[in-house]
Order: structure tokens, then C-alpha cells, then sequence
């Protein structure tokens, strides 16, 4: 994602508050934050769903009223955000199914 120009810490923090909010939320096997070191305005997400139910729950979830909503995320980017979504084949902390 990439935030209005200065704007990358305030997009990370709201996302890091998002990451707050599934800890522990069924399914989510990791949500990480990460800052371009290059840019810091571009901030990557990297998610590991166990389902794709299991995201799309997150995603409907009601927001607590005190914590970020995607209205939030939305208002700090310059651009739309770009998804890809990948086939988890194995490496170090998740075996060939996907999972850790």
C-alpha cells in the first residue's frame, strides 16, 4: 500500500492497530506489518489465512468502536491497494500445507 506522501507512519500504525485486532481472531495464522526501507511510505501487509472463509470472516467483522476501520487504512493511501494472492508451498514456519 502506499500512503499520501509523509504519511507512511500513520499507515503502518493504523494497520499495526488492525494487527492488534486479529491477534488471536480465528484463522489468522499471520498479519505483518512491514515499512519499504527504501520508502517509507509504502507499507506491505503479509497475511496467512488457514481458509479463505477464515478471511473473509475477518473482513466482515464488525470494527471495535475504539480501533481502525478499512475507512481508516482507505483515507491514508494515495492509491488503491494492490492484492496478490499466492499459493503457500512450504519453507521455514509453515510445512507444505500451508499452515505453521
Amino acid at each position: 500500500m502506499t500512503a499520501h506522501p509523509g504519511r507512511g507512519g500513520e499507515l503502518a500504525a493504523v494497520l499495526l492497530g488492525v494487527a492488534e485486532r486479529l491477534r488471536g481472531f480465528a484463522g489468522c495464522e499471520i498479519y505483518l506489518v512491514s515499512q519499504d526501507a527504501a520508502d517509507p511510505d509504502t507499507v506491505r501487509v503479509t497475511e496467512v489465512w488457514r481458509d479463505d472463509a477464515s478471511a473473509r470472516a475477518a473482513l466482515c467483522a464488525p470494527s471495535p468502536a475504539d480501533g481502525p476501520t478499512p475507512a481508516d487504512v482507505l483515507a491514508l493511501l494515495s492509491t488503491a491497494p494492490h492484492r496478490t494472492d499466492l499459493a503457500v508451498l512450504g519453507g521455514v514456519g509453515l510445512p507444505a500445507d500451508g499452515r505453521p
